[in-house]
């Protein structure tokens, strides 16, 4: 099987989504919910509301099978209309073990929320290239698979059967790698970074290469020929798609394994070094510490101190 590179992030970064609630609510409503400390997500099962997201100048109407994602540390309200004081969502749902609510007669409109839990460190790699929110409308090309998903939710949280904690998650998380799949189909212009770098088909054969053989010298007109480019071609339309020269993406994506292993592993620095395709140990040490500032083994200790 090729190599996956976005799957390689996901992974890296341990994104792991989890549906954690929702609401239904009929007549007037509004509810005002706090700045997340952890990237939220949300879909429309049933009805429409406007959603206004601290820091944005309008409100914006979702619609049923519409998915939205905030990545940002930003309050918002959703509301049934503009003019209607919202009610603290806190307060709504506080009580041990509260994860529902109902406004109203709850007959006009359903919710379904969760978050995307990330690793700590390695998190902030997709924390850093997400926009600070995501709408997904249920006529995007990927509209079917998110109704095929947000029914299967909804059946599973209504009607629980033996596995339903575990088949939850797994839909909660196809339901956020769709969302990132849909984004990067529809988004106009993102700025230069991987994210953008993987949704750029042109540049999918040289960063199928660089990930599915991390420790190999890759030569810069061996990825161009992958692409089908001219070296000069390549190199041009990587750094500005990426934001950084192809060979310094493969470094970089090195370093971020380093610290990975550094971090979980108590692999030797000399074995890790050749694994990571560097020829010797203090090549690998050198490299290491002009991005972080430290060399492996102060690094590893530095971060094993501080997890005590």
């Amino acid at each position: 099987m090729q190599a996956d590179p976005f799957s390689d992030i996901l992974k890296f970064t341990r994104a792991e989504s989890l549906v954690t609630g929702g609401f239904r609510a009929g007549g007037q409503w509004a509810i005002r919910f706090p700045a997340p400390d952890k990237i939220k997500f949300f879909a429309v099962v049933k009805g429409r509301c406007w959603v206004r997201i601290e820091g944005e100048p309008d409100a914006v109407l979702f619609e049923t099978g519409d998915v939205g994602l905030l990545a940002a540390k930003r309050a918002s309200v959703l509301a049934s209309a503009l003019d209607i004081e919202p009610v603290d969502a806190m307060g709504l749902f506080s009580g041990a073990g509260r994860s529902t609510a109902t406004l109203g007669d709850g007959e006009d409109f359903a919710h379904l929320g969760g978050h995307v839990l990330l690793d700590p460190a390695s998190g902030r790699l997709l924390e850093g290239v997400l926009p600070p929110w995501i709408h997904i409308r249920a006529a995007s090309p990927r509209a079917t698979v998110f109704r095929w998903v947000l029914e299967q939710l909804v059946e599973e949280r209504a009607h629980p059967l033996p596995g339903a904690q575990l088949v939850t998650e797994q839909l909660s998380q196809l339901l956020f790698i769709q969302i990132l799949r849909a984004h990067l189909e529809a988004s106009g212009p993102m700025p230069a970074g991987w994210l953008r770098a993987l949704a750029d088909p042109r540049l999918a054969p040289a960063l199928r290469l660089m990930h599915g053989d991390p420790a190999r010298s890759w030569h810069l007109e061996e990825l161009a020929s992958a692409c089908a480019m001219s070296r000069t071609t390549f190199a041009v339309r990587f750094k500005d798609i990426a934001g950084v020269a192809p060979l310094s993406y493969l470094a970089d994506w090195r370093m971020r394994l380093a610290e990975r292993a550094l971090r979980e592993e108590d692999t030797p620095v000399a074995v890790l070094a050749r694994s990571l395709g560097y020829a010797s140990e203090s090549a690998f040490s050198n490299a290491f510490k002009r991005v972080t500032g430290k060399s492996p083994t102060t690094w590893r200790n530095a971060v094993a101190d501080s997890m005590r």
